[in-house]
């Protein structure tokens, strides 16, 4: 239980990503407040059981009937899962979880930044840059982000507010399709008939 009780690395890590969001994946004139709502509800419970209290652990552990020690290690559940199953020893499968998540994320934070670089300040229609390839790359950012925190440390709650988080952000995004249709038109029309709403992979124009 040395891992857990660390409330100041709880507050921090909420604090980051939730003032990482707000400055850069909205834009003052068109901020969700129940969107983003959903997004900090997210993070207080995935960081409340990351560095606060295991709750997931121990609801495993007593329904289940599962015997997992609390630590740093074995809250990454999937990695503990591949270890129980004789597929990946733990600090192995620890390593593999923290690449592929630690990767997902910092490809969502330059998704983020990206997006917020093209749209700040635009005075037109921006189709250049990452924007060539989604709609929407700073939504898309967000849900890397948050997806790979389900592979790197799942908990109950996490995995219960994920979906809701996606069709939050889905939401989010036709809203302001519609608005950008009434505001650029046609243009947009094209535009949106070229590049996807989250991401554009194959036939690319460069």
């Amino acid at each position: 239980m040395v891992w857990y009780g660390n409330w100041a690395a709880v507050i921090a890590s909420i604090l980051f990503f939730t003032l990482f969001a707000a400055g850069f994946a909205y834009a003052p004139k068109r901020r969700d407040w129940k969107t983003l709502g959903i997004y900090e509800a997210f993070l207080v419970a995935l960081f409340t059981e990351m560095f606060g209290f295991p709750l997931t652990i121990f609801l495993l552990s007593s329904i289940l009937g599962i015997t997992i020690e609390p630590t740093g290690e074995t809250g990454h559940l999937i990695a503990v899962a591949l270890d129980r199953l004789g597929i990946l020893q733990l600090n192995k499968g620890v390593f593999l979880v923290m690449a592929v998540s630690s990767i997902m994320i910092l490809t969502g934070l330059v998704l983020i930044i990206l997006g917020w670089k093209k749209i700040h300040k635009a005075a037109g229609l921006v189709k250049n840059g990452i924007y060539r390839y989604s709609r929407h790359p700073q939504y898309l950012g967000i849900l890397l982000i948050t997806s790979a925190f389900l592979i790197q440390w799942p908990t109950i709650l996490t995995l219960i507010m994920w979906p809701f988080l996606v069709t939050m952000y889905l939401r989010l995004a036709k809203k302001e399709e519609k608005e950008m249709e009434e505001k650029f038109g046609e243009e947009y029309l094209e535009y949106k008939e070229e590049v996807p709403m989250l991401l554009k992979i194959f036939s690319v124009k460069i």
